[in-house]
């Protein structure tokens, strides 16, 4: 079913695939005509829980009835509630709420240099990231991230951005300068591909900091709130940052992120030195404490990291199927990639075909981001679609020869 229009007044920035999603139920999403797929995309990492889970679907709807939008010129108690919870299971005691994960970055730089700033080394603003990373989409985020597909066009980069390459210690230690006020990381590159920062790297990078009196920014936009089976993926290296930024799963679909850091590291975000209209509003706050309320549960994480095990377990066994095809199986928890050999844009069109949706990434990968709710049957389902995509891709491979 196409959706495709030469009249579309939308901005032709995507590339979005001919079907139109109406609704959804747990990991399905389903078009207006009735065909089913099954969603291990969940909206880029964002559908934590799945559509229309019904403890999100009545804790938004008891808000709407209720109160949309206060502004932060008023107290929300719901945003208290959150943050407070947020804080309780996490290294963090400070909490800002956004609404996206590109502000959480932008709070998060903002944050790093004021501190330095309000100890009087404005010239420390300077902020070293990895080859490889994405941070979002806003001018200061495209030059964290470094990109140049993403920055191209936009006018001069912005300054404050020193790249090193993903796992190069000496050259890590050479960009640390004078000015330099933070490191700053996604513990699994998401866009870039699905790699793990080794543990030792982390470790590393912490004792760095410490070293240099820097902070430690974990961007987990996309590996937080129980992805990779644990709340954060942080706690796997037992390495805590000053300052994390969060967004996707948190809201389970709704639009919101967060900056969480230590006292310390938020010493220097004083009244009016940062803002928002919309961030923390009491529809996002919520949904936010339903999504904590299931995440949280007792027991939970431990459903994703057993069903993570399986789906890991079942990729390997069907990459030795398909050797033609699969290289490799990255990822943690239900944060999974297929490192491919062939392109992954037409993996990704065959596992549309096969009713699947899964999401492209850098280094010719393709993302298994399910909702954390899965199970035994939808791991089988899933991989028995996979393994159709890749049996289809196979037969491409094969076509030219046999002509």
């Amino acid at each position: 079913m196409s959706t495709a229009s030469a009249s579309s007044v939308l901005l032709p920035t995507y590339a979005r695939a001919p079907i139109a999603l109406e609704r959804g139920e747990g990991a399905w999403a389903i078009t207006a005509d009735g065909t089913r797929y099954l969603d291990f995309g969940a909206g880029i990492a964002v559908n934590s829980l799945g559509h229309a889970h019904p403890h999100l679907v009545e804790a938004l709807t008891a808000q709407a009835q209720r109160i949309w939008h206060t502004s932060n010129l008023y107290t929300m108690p719901e945003g208290e509630k959150l943050a407070r919870r947020l804080c309780e299971a996490t290294f963090a005691e400070r909490v800002f709420f956004t609404n996206s994960g590109a502000e959480a970055n932008e709070c998060a730089i903002k944050m790093a240099r004021k501190y330095h700033a309000a100890k009087g080394h404005p010239e420390r603003f300077r902020v070293v990231t990895f080859e490889g990373a994405f941070h979002g989409r806003t001018l200061a985020t495209i030059a964290a991230g470094g990109q140049q597909k993403y920055i191209d066009g936009f006018g001069p980069k912005v300054d404050g951005f020193d790249q090193v390459p993903f796992d190069d210690e000496a050259a890590l230690k050479a960009a640390i300068g004078p000015e330099t006020a933070a490191l700053m990381i996604e513990p699994i590159q998401g866009e870039g591909g699905l790699r793990s920062v080794p543990m030792r790297v982390l470790k590393q990078l912490r004792e760095l900091c410490d070293e240099h009196g820097l902070m430690l920014i974990f961007d987990e936009i996309q590996t937080g709130v129980g992805r990779t089976g644990k709340f954060f993926a942080y706690e796997h290296s037992g390495v805590a940052p000053d300052i994390m930024s969060i967004a996707k799963g948190i809201g389970g679909g709704f639009p919101m992120g967060a900056c969480l850091a230590t006292e310390e590291a938020a010493s220097g975000m004083t009244l009016g030195t940062h803002g928002t209209t919309f961030g923390g509003n009491p529809l996002a706050m919520a949904v936010g404490n339903a999504v904590l309320d299931v995440i949280l549960a007792q027991g939970f994480l431990d459903h994703v990291q057993k069903t993570a095990l399986r789906l890991r377990q079942s990729l390997a066994q069907l990459k030795d199927q398909h050797p033609q095809v699969i290289e490799e199986i990255r990822g943690e928890g239900l944060m999974l990639g297929l490192k491919l050999k062939t392109p992954n844009t037409d993996f990704v069109a065959q596992a549309r075909a096969a009713g699947l949706l899964v999401v492209a990434a850098g280094d010719n990968v393709v993302r298994l981001l399910p909702p954390l709710i899965i199970g035994e049957s939808e791991v089988a389902e899933a991989v028995a679609r996979l393994d159709k995509a890749a049996g289809a891709v196979e037969a491409e491979l094969a076509r030219p020869a046999a002509e």
